[in-house]
């Protein structure tokens, strides 16, 4: 009994002390986590890197991950550039194991670790800001140390009643029962994990057992296979009424855990005996470690060099199903400040693309006496208001205020982009025909313009809006781009070679020449009643239809300047 209070204590206090460790590493990288993954992760290579230093670093992969869901589901990162980064804190988080290793199961650590926890606690309540994260720290890795050590206890205890000869043997028998051992002690390591939730803790159990005899080498390398896989089924459990991309990045990392898991069993029969004849001159513990970081560094290995053609397969098995208007509003981003701002300005991105698409589409038509009805657009009215205001909604629930002024400063530029955004979705709401009332060649000037800037603006907001992981979005823009652009491509600007700044002030000439044909448009328009040319109806809805086709022009403008950031 009191073996297994020991063994059951010395989980517990492992748990807690990571826990309350993690919680103080994060409180001490602050935003220099989501910095560091958003801008190291260039590629899937270096994402996985990068991925394992800052997971060695906060001493936790699910902090990783969260973070890394985020940035793909705002668009920061490409579902391959976070796949590398998944991958990364795979190998990152073997590193307690060695601290494990090396200290935790060698040496008793309680005289040390008691101090240790009254010090980091005390830092932790008098403290402020990082310096008590600081001491959460502290407090935690002594928790981990003291842990380590009630484990050990009880593991010595549990050596006296449990023997190697007691579990499935593995090596030394004919192949299918050693198969039948390496299946049946992976089981047993895949329930230890999903039972604790920890693949740290189940590992730590495992080493300490090993270094009390309580279970052989080739055992204990059977159940870190399991353990292993077992790590994912907490990813899997969190998938469920997840996002897409949260069920697409847990589906990645359960294939990650089975295929890594596969290879380790077909190399089992010849990874093993190396181990064993090793551990005569190198210390069990530490090749159990080493080959818990072997197994997942061996998967990384394989998978990232074809780690393009593995999210396509993941993407093909769980497709994109959400609005593309609001398929960047993934509650995962909510965790993190900067994410939250570009998945609203992705989303306002699109939105803009698509009205202003829109928009040209039927200006260019009415032009040639073919009015487009409203509801017979690219995007109808109601869904672009609704995707804006939900962006809305959705830039309120943010987790916390930005932290750096260039964050601040894009979360400005992202909230002008959403106002004029929304105010252009009101009159683009607001029309039932976009084709203009029959009048004269001024009248035809002030559509032509205004469908000129609709072109302009949809092509920079088309830069903008594109989600790097969602290929068939990425070709759903250009092909609804060049149809814009189709109808009139004589006046295309907005080519390739073309400068943002370029596209930007053709934009602002676009719009304020608009509003010149309209003051002289108005005047002559009202004129032209006096004469009995027009009545007094048609006169006022003229100038009233080109009054409007400035108001989309100048918001248009505006949107797209905040849009790539350029705030004047």
């Amino acid at each position: 009994m009191s073996t297994a209070i020991s063994v059951l204590g010395g989980v517990g206090l492992f748990l807690l002390g990571m826990s309350v460790m993690t919680a103080g590493l994060k409180g001490l990288a602050g935003s220099k986590l989501r910095t560091v993954l958003s801008k190291a992760a260039a590629t899937p290579l270096s994402g996985a890197f990068w991925g394992a230093i800052v997971t060695l670093i906060v001493q936790s992969s699910s902090a990783t991950t969260m973070t890394t869901i985020g940035l793909v589901s705002a668009g920061v990162l490409t579902f391959p550039q976070g796949l590398g980064l998944v991958f990364g804190a795979n190998v990152g988080t073997t590193g307690t194991g060695w601290l494990v290793a090396l200290i935790g199961v060698r040496v008793s650590l309680t005289a040390a670790a008691l101090p240790m926890i009254f010090v980091g606690a005390l830092i932790k309540l008098l403290g402020g800001g990082r310096v008590s994260a600081a001491g959460a720290a502290l407090a935690g890795f002594a928790l981990v140390l003291f842990a380590l050590t009630t484990l050990q206890q009880g593991m010595g205890g549990l050596a006296e009643q449990l023997h190697p000869a007691d579990l499935p043997a593995v090596l030394g028998t004919t192949w299918w029962a050693g198969l039948y051992g390496v299946l049946a002690l992976a089981i047993v390591g895949l329930v230890m994990t999903a039972v604790m939730q920890s693949s740290t803790a189940a590992i730590a159990v495992t080493l300490s057992a090993y270094y009390a005899g309580a279970v052989g080498l080739d055992q204990a390398c059977a159940l870190i296979i399991g353990q292993n896989i077992g790590t994912a089924t907490s990813s899997a459990m969190a998938a469920i009424g997840a996002s897409s991309t949260a069920k697409r990045l847990a589906l990645a990392y359960i294939l990650f855990k089975l295929i890594a898991a596969a290879i380790a069993l077909v190399l089992f029969p010849v990874t093993i005996p190396l181990l064993v004849r090793a551990s005569d001159s190198i210390g069990g513990v530490t090749l159990l470690a080493a080959y818990h970081t072997a197994y997942n560094v061996v998967g990384v290995l394989v998978l990232l060099p074809v780690i393009n053609g593995f999210t396509r397969f993941v993407e093909r098995i769980l497709p994109e199903r959400g609005s593309p208007l609001t398929r960047c509003l993934d509650p995962a981003a909510l965790v993190t400040p900067i994410a939250t701002v570009e998945a609203v300005r992705r989303t306002v991105a699109r939105t803009l693309e698509t009205m202003c698409g829109s928009l040209a589409t039927a200006l260019s038509a009415a032009n040639q006496d073919a009015s487009v009805a409203a509801g017979r657009t690219t995007v109808p009215a109601a869904e672009a208001a609704s995707a804006l205001r939900q962006a809305q909604e959705f830039m309120s629930k943010v987790s916390g205020p930005p932290e750096a002024e260039d964050e601040e400063q894009k979360l400005t530029s992202t909230l002008h982009a959403l106002d004029h955004a929304s105010r252009l979705a009101e009159i683009f709401g607001e029309e039932t025909e976009f084709g203009m009332p029959p009048g004269g060649p001024q009248d035809m000037r002030a559509a032509e313009v205004c469908a000129e800037a609709m072109r302009t603006a949809a092509s920079l907001a088309a830069e903008v809006a594109v989600v790097p992981d969602a290929s068939d979005c990425e070709a759903e823009i250009k092909l609804r781009t060049a149809s814009t652009r189709s109808l009139n491509p004589e006046k295309e600007f907005a080519a390739a070679g073309t400068s943002t700044e370029q596209t930007l002030a053709h934009l602002e000439h676009c719009t304020k020449a608009l509003g010149e044909v309209r003051r002289h448009h108005r005047k002559a328009t009202l004129g032209s009643v006096a004469s009995g040319a027009v009545s007094a109806d048609e006169a006022i809805a003229r100038v009233d239809a080109v009054r409007r086709l400035e108001a989309l022009a100048h918001h248009a403008w505006r949107s797209a300047v905040h849009l790539v950031g350029r705030s004047a």
